[in-house]
């Protein structure tokens, strides 16, 4: 039976979570799946009772599953912890150890939500952009790092790196991904700057003979943060690697009404771990008015890249999208002539439209 490990983490992590569950199993009932599941604890709370955000137990619990499920890490609490042993080591631990290169984050407008955009009806009605984020390079991982002790004072060093199997494998994905749908790809460096993105602008190029069925453009980054807001019905699929896209994605988001709305998939092949990509928000946790959408729809993103159910992913966003159009919401979406929920309750109305 399919086996999913259950990392819930921190703040409103394991209050989304929970509806997130709620919604799978009734798909699973519906379909028949079988699916099982196991608590793989990651983050603070990891920290608190294990002394390490990532024990060695979740990491081999969610290697052995066919997919990781992971809620929000992160929080105040533990800022004032080294670097090696904060909860987001946890998050980046399990990307590594399960070299999840691959990160694909939607920005979908829902048609009811257009008003919750701070940008103008025309520019955000209809919005469907992909961004393909590169995982396990860049930044985040490069060596050397870390702050030390320089005349009289501190340094703090950090390093971009990448290789060339890394740009060419994550540029595949954004290639296949666009061929599925408007064959449009914008691949986002700092290539006039950066020789490390100058690379990754020369490895995509390469890469791109294999594809040329597909339309292949290069933004900088700072370009694309503008155009972004400016007109961002130009894009289809963004490629970035994994500093600028971890940016840009966030910004995409606030495209469509808000942050809450978002899921995401961290790939390598059919492994993968689904999340949502907001943050831990500990400012409303236990208030019961986190918004579970994101969530939830990461479930959907689960069951057609891991398990290959497309109908039922379908069935879930359509799901979401008719409690939208009833005028239900969640705090962070909420407008006048609109009913607010709870998240307990927002999750209750999904199932209800699927059932």
């Amino acid at each position: 039976m399919p086996l999913i490990a259950l990392c819930a983490g921190d703040g409103i992590g394991p209050e989304v979570t929970a509806e997130a569950v709620k919604v799978l199993k009734v798909v699973d009932a519906k379909y028949k799946i079988g699916f099982e599941f196991v608590e793989a604890p990651a983050g603070g709370g990891a920290y608190d009772k294990f002394g390490t955000p990532l024990p060695p137990e979740s990491l081999e619990k969610a290697k052995k599953a066919d997919a990781v499920f992971l809620g929000a890490v992160g929080g105040p609490k533990w800022e004032g912890l080294d670097y090696s042993v904060r909860p987001e080591r946890g998050l980046l631990g399990l990307r590594s150890g399960l070299d999840l290169f691959a990160n694909i984050r939607p920005a979908k407008m829902f048609a009811p939500l257009v008003g919750a955009s701070t940008l103008k009806r025309e520019y955000v009605e209809g919005i469907d952009i992909i961004v393909i984020r590169e995982l396990t390079g860049d930044i985040y991982f490069g060596k050397p790092r870390g702050v030390e002790k320089y005349e009289g004072g501190k340094r703090g060093v950090n390093t971009m790196v990448y290789t060339t199997p890394e740009i060419e494998r994550i540029a595949r994905v954004a290639f296949e991904i666009a061929r599925k749908r408007s064959k449009k790809v914008c691949s986002v460096d700092k290539a006039n700057v950066l020789e490390c993105t100058e690379l990754w602008r020369e490895v995509v190029t390469q890469t791109h003979e294999d594809y040329q069925d597909v339309q292949l453009s290069h933004m900088y980054v700072d370009n694309a943060a503008m155009q972004l807001v400016r007109n961002p019905k130009q894009f289809d699929v963004m490629l970035t690697p994994n500093l600028f896209g971890d940016i840009l994605s966030d910004e995409a988001s606030m495209l469509t009404g808000s942050i809450g709305m978002l899921p995401s998939a961290s790939l390598n092949g059919k492994k993968g771990m689904y999340e949502p990509i907001h943050g831990s928000a500990p400012d409303i946790a236990g208030k019961g008015i986190a918004n579970p959408i994101a969530s939830i729809l990461s479930m959907g993103m689960m069951l057609e890249l891991t398990f290959g159910n497309s109908k039922a992913a379908r069935e879930i966003e359509n799901a979401v999208g008719r409690v939208l159009e009833k005028g239900f919401r969640t705090a962070d979406i909420y407008s006048e002539g609109t009913a607010k929920v709870t998240t307990t309750q927002m999750g209750e109305l999904i199932i209800k439209e699927l059932a």
